[in-house]
């Protein structure tokens, strides 16, 4: 029986897991590998107290991290395939949660850091130079494209703040749109149409990323025209949304239309009690490492709260 188990890998999973171990809670961490959505970068400049560091180093510091927490439990290569409320309370224990190899877990509280995955595009090129000039976050990664030419693929808000993010940077920013109008908010889209860095370019869709080490063009067809169009570029930024990893939560608790957890965002508690959630898997407004990390935090504090309080009334009984 564990006090507290929590599912992923990523910012939020590691610093509650810290935290855990600093409050002696006896937890488990379940989670596919380390590093979240991050590992695939090769300079992330904007981690607090580090100038610069690759993905897979950030993870590398993460695992040890969690590691060397002796209250915590780690089972790596496991992916979380459903969550059963039985029913009892604290702190007989309230879940099972399942994993894909049939591991069964009994707990008393959980914390969902589960994260979410990019939507992509599925064309040649993605894959192989993601975190090599094709990128998916323009606030992390906008800097470190300055005086290049780029391209951002998506016409809703999050394309148009790319744009926003890398005109203090960029040279020149071409925006792919497959439809024939801007959907952003009229703020944001003033912003884009009023900046000379900026070309717009309608019923544009995405067929390839060519490059060799690095990306060096993108391929789209004129859906006008029915032309393909290669135009030369040092970057690719992918913006057309993100897909919350909480389909294994079933009816359990409560998710907004876009399937993120809804949290009450002082405390991270979800609609069932018990259950905790904070990073990109919920409806936090900005998706970013640091305030994934601290809003793990806050939700942890709030669990040994929880626990405690709970420890305290059976103590009296």
């Amino acid at each position: 029986m564990y006090e507290l188990t929590i599912i992923g890998g990523g910012p939020a999973a590691i610093a509650a897991a810290v935290y855990a171990g600093r409050k002696r809670i006896k937890t488990a961490l379940i989670t596919k590998d380390f590093g979240g959505q991050s590992i695939v970068s090769d300079d992330i400049q904007n981690w607090i107290g580090d100038l610069g560091v690759s993905g897979f180093e950030l993870a590398k510091r993460f695992e040890a991290h969690v590691r060397a927490q002796e209250t915590v439990e780690v089972f790596q290569g496991e992916v979380v395939t459903q969550v059963e409320s039985v029913g009892g309370e604290v702190p007989q224990g309230n879940f099972v949660v399942e994993t894909g190899t049939g591991k069964k877990l009994e707990t008393k509280t959980i914390l969902v850091a589960s994260g979410s995955k990019r939507r992509r595009l599925g064309v040649p090129g993605e894959d192989e130079f993601d975190g090599k000039g094709v990128v998916f976050c323009s606030t992390c990664d906008a800097p470190l494209f300055k005086d290049k030419d780029v391209a951002v693929v998506g016409g809703g808000n999050a394309g148009l703040e790319a744009v926003v993010d890398l005109i203090p940077y960029a040279k020149k920013i071409t925006l792919l749109i497959r439809g024939e109008e801007l959907k952003g908010d009229p703020i944001t889209q003033e912003k884009v149409q009023s900046s000379a860095k900026v070309e717009v370019l309608f019923g544009a869709v995405t067929q390839e990323i060519k490059g060799d080490k690095m990306v060096q063009s993108l391929v789209y067809k004129d859906k006008k025209s029915d032309q393909t169009q290669e135009i030369a570029i040092g970057g690719v930024f992918i913006e057309i949304g993100a897909i919350p990893n909480s389909d294994f939560l079933g009816e359990l608790i409560e998710r907004n239309s876009q399937n993120e957890i809804i949290v009450d965002h002082k405390t991270q508690t979800t609609s069932k009690k018990g259950i905790w959630a904070a990073g990109d898997v919920t409806d936090v407004l900005y998706k970013q490492n640091n305030i994934s990390a601290g809003d793990a935090v806050k939700g942890l504090l709030n669990i040994y709260d929880f626990l405690h309080k709970h420890t305290q009334t059976e103590a009296h009984k």
